[in-house]
């Protein structure tokens, strides 16, 4: 790494006045700060660039950072399909459609599961420990959003310490800058561990490397096991990684000692880290050779290091801005400037709206450093875990959470990040073609709800997992719920005939084969549950497995909706959409209770749990589009009934659920009730360090997915364009008087920017990046006065917008 000359030190340092005071002019909207280091690892500060990422503690005497990979995981690809399923596939269908013994039907669908899936792994932890020169004073850690750098500063004594902490995704290596004010007065010890089986060496007097082997196998962390966590000697059984670190110092000096490095002396250090694993593929056995991945982590660190600091960072910076910068959001500030962890102490007897639109940069953030194009999606944890038997094993659930992960890439203009989740996808259909076929004989592919880095398909639980979430066959029309939404987001036509619809295609094919007639003569499936939720049989008796749960037809009903539209848009399968398009007039109809809510299983069966956490038959409201006020009255009205009741009875108490609230309330337009559960959210459910929570025990665990719920939520409040118009402020709350937002994205290939005060809509911006017809809709109780140049006086105006030609809009 090129040396810089003490002028160029010098400039690097900080002003004359404090750093405190520095911090203060900073921007409180897009900076999470905290006047002491963090004590365990949910207060640390996440940085990534979709492949690495770190958890930053910021200590000052002792500095961790806690480091991932995105493809270290335990395990191997293997066959988990299960030829029996398919024998018993009758008799559980039997149970229920003509005998209605659903709690033997639950039983006899243990039988149809197979092995659980695999973990993600730790890498390892950079240790930076420092010598000592006096007391502690002006301490200071942060991470701003806008650089997506963790900051730390302090003077210790009468030297003052700056350090800080980037994954770049342009150069592939995190970068450690630790800068004195004093020259010569930089001194301090390097080294790696890993809780995995590992070792770690100084290969020469400025790099560190550490080289290990993931477990063959690790259980989950909620399935009891006297062995949970296998290592294996055999190739192939069990990753190989390497993290390896590299040192620079202007002056001083730098060595080797033991197995850490020695930096006396000097003015400022750049450490450089890079990692690699032994992943070949989804459907390949690792092991690349440890030759093969010291060779790559070397060429990494000998690229990065040709580049001095301040390039290595300049680089960073314009990368991860081009994402971040597109959107901005301002609300009315009541906290003002104080540490974050304060401001969200304080929030429950003084909500302050701005606490929500750092949240909401938060959620953005999270999305860029935890999935880019080429990395794998972001997992229950993004890509920071600390453990090897992680919550959950941290890996895709997907009965909503990983898709939750992906609800603001559209609307907050991350189209890019949701990239990861259309690889996963193309895997999953490979692997789920096989699960389609073994399990249950039949066409296209199918995937339930545990998904792992060797794109496992089967339904997981070996025979004891309750079928409420282990036999629950319906992912695949989720995710591909996000290629459609990509599709009309983008208007990328290619993208829809390449692969989105040979994916929703093949997901459609199963579905045909899957569905079943009643006694009616109707089409439903079987065996069907509502996710992870339990109704109460007929004799008292907890069951899970039904017929034609509303979730089930939902999916059925949109992903057949979809491809019949991608067919008549491409101009094929002709046939096969008259199929879909038959089946969907035959489906089950939607059911409301005597409550008016909406049912959740096909009768209406009492609820063992009626606050649980799972709100699934509500998906035509949100992510569906399905029940709007528009064109779907009567469900829509049912909806809102269910969500009171759910929430009565305490549903919505995990950060994820409480996120789907908030994106239920604002398709049900109502902003003060949305605003409530983002109220709810930050009391219950959100960690200092801003990090989605989920109740364990006595204490909280991390799970992401509310993270990126929640800032979905709060862009549905602001804009919303999934029933033919793009509605402006659908669910403004009473809180948010004022404020502005730009660069949201609307389906039709558009962004928006947008300003109120008082309350009002005062103008609008829409930005199409392809020219056709937007039907534009003003806010409740207001009118669109001019659009594009025109007079209007009407709630809704429809213009035609040309490509790259703003269209302005005023409303009265």
């Amino acid at each position: 790494m090129p040396r810089t000359t003490r002028r160029q030190f010098l400039a690097t340092l900080p002003a004359t006045r404090s750093l405190a005071s520095q911090a203060a002019a900073r921007n409180s909207a897009a900076v999470l700060w905290y006047a002491k280091p963090a004590d365990k690892w949910t207060d640390a500060l996440p940085v990534g660039n979709g492949r690495l990422g770190a958890m930053v503690f910021g200590g000052a005497g002792k500095e961790r950072l806690q480091l991932n990979e995105d493809t270290l995981w335990s395990g191997h690809p293997k066959d988990w399909n299960n030829p029996e399923a398919r024998k018993h596939l009758p008799e559980v269908r039997r149970l229920v459609m003509e005998e209605g013994k659903y709690v033997e039907a639950g039983e006899v669908s243990q039988k149809m599961q197979g092995p659980y899936n695999q973990s993600y792994q730790p890498l390892g932890n950079l240790w930076l420990e420092f010598e000592r020169t006096g007391a502690i004073t002006g301490y200071r850690r942060e991470l701003d959003l806008d650089t997506a750098i963790a900051r730390t500063t302090y003077t210790a004594g009468n030297v003052a310490f700056t350090r800080e902490v980037f994954v770049s995704a342009p150069d592939q290596v995190a970068v450690v800058r630790v800068a004195v004010n004093k020259p010569g007065a930089l001194r301090f010890g390097i080294s790696l561990d890993c809780p995995l089986r590992s070792s770690s060496n100084a290969d020469s007097d400025r790099t560190l490397r550490l080289s290990g082997k993931a477990p063959a196998h690790v259980d989950p962390n909620y399935k009891r096991s006297d062995d949970p966590v296998l290592y294996s000697d055999e190739e192939g059984k069990g990753m190989r990684f390497e993290v390896h670190v590299r040192a620079y110092t202007d002056g001083g000096s730098i060595r080797a000692d033991g197995n850490r490095l020695r930096i006396e002396g000097a003015h400022a250090a750049t450490i450089l880290i890079a990692a690699g694993t032994g992943f070949r593929g989804y459907d390949k056995r690792p092991d690349k050779s440890a030759a093969e991945i010291t060779a790559t982590c070397r060429a990494q660190l000998d690229a990065a290091a040709k580049k001095p600091y301040g390039r290595l960072r300049d680089a960073h910076l314009a990368a991860h801005q081009k994402l971040f910068r597109r959107v901005s959001l301002e609300l009315p500030s009541s906290g003002g400037n104080a540490p974050t962890d304060e401001r969200l102490a304080a929030f429950k007897d003084k909500p302050d709206p701005s606490l929500a639109a750092l949240y909401f940069q938060y959620g953005r953030y999270l999305l860029i450093t935890s999935s880019r194009p080429g990395t794998q999606p972001a997992n229950l944890q993004g890509i920071w875990n600390e453990d090897v038997r992680p919550p959950w094993s941290a890996n895709w659930t997907a009965n909503i959470n990983v898709q939750m992960n992906y609800w603001p890439a559209e609307t907050c203009n991350l189209a890019e990040c949701h990239e990861p989740l259309f690889e996963l996808t193309q895997g999953i259909a490979r692997n789920g073609a096989a699960t389609a076929r073994v399990n249950y004989g039949l066409e296209g592919w199918c995937s339930h709800h545990n998904v792992d880095l060797w794109r496992h398909t089967g339904p997981v639980g070996e025979g004891s997992g309750s079928p409420t979430w282990a036999n629950w066959a319906m992912s695949g029309p989720w995710f591909c719920q996000h290629l459609w939404e990509h599709w009309l987001f983008s208007g990328d036509k290619e993208f829809l005939r390449a692969r989105a619809y040979p994916l929703m295609k093949g997901a459609a094919e199963f579905l045909l084969g899957w569905l079943i007639e009643d006694k009616q003569g109707r089409l439903t499936t079987c065996p069907s549950v509502s996710t992870e939720n339990t109704f109460v049989a007929p004799g008292g008796r907890a069951a899970h497995v039904t017929a034609g749960c509303t979730m089930d037809i939902a999916l059925i009903h949109e992903l057949f909706t979809n491809c019949i539209d991608a067919s008549k848009l491409l101009g094929v399968d002709a046939a096969f959409r008259e199929r879909m398009a038959k089946s969907l007039e035959r489906l089950v109809p939607y059911k409301t209770g005597s409550r008016g809510q909406l049912l959740e299983w096909d009768k209406e069966f009492a609820e063992k749990e009626p606050g649980h956490r799972h709100m699934s038959h509500m998906y035509p409201l949100y992510p569906g589009w399905e029940f709007t006020p528009r064109r779907s009255a009567e469900f829509w009205k049912a909806c809102r009934t269910s969500l009171e009741l759910r929430l009565k009875a305490g549903g919505a108490y995990t950060g994820w659920s409480r996120a789907w609230a908030i994106c239920f309330w604002s398709r049900l337009e109502d902003g003060d009730m949305a605003w409530e559960s983002i109220r709810k959210l930050f009391e219950l459910s959100t960690g200092p360090n801003l990090f989605d929570t989920h109740p364990a025990g006595k204490g909280w665990i991390f799970q992401i997915d509310g993270n990126f719920g929640a800032t979905a939520g709060i862009a549905e409040m602001l804009v919303q364009s999934h029933d033919g118009a793009i509605h402006f402020l659908p669910a403004l709350p009473s809180a948010w008087p004022d404020g502005s937002v730009r660069g949201l994205r609307v389906r039709g290939n558009a962004a928006v920017d947008l300003a109120w005060a008082a309350g009002k809509a005062k103008d609008a911006i829409v930005r199409p990046r392809a020219s056709r017809e937007f039907v534009l809709r003003a806010p409740q109780g207001q009118r669109i006065a001019e659009a594009a140049g025109r007079p209007f006086n009407s709630s809704e105006a429809v213009v035609r917008l040309q490509a790259g030609k703003i269209c302005r809009i005023r409303f009265a």
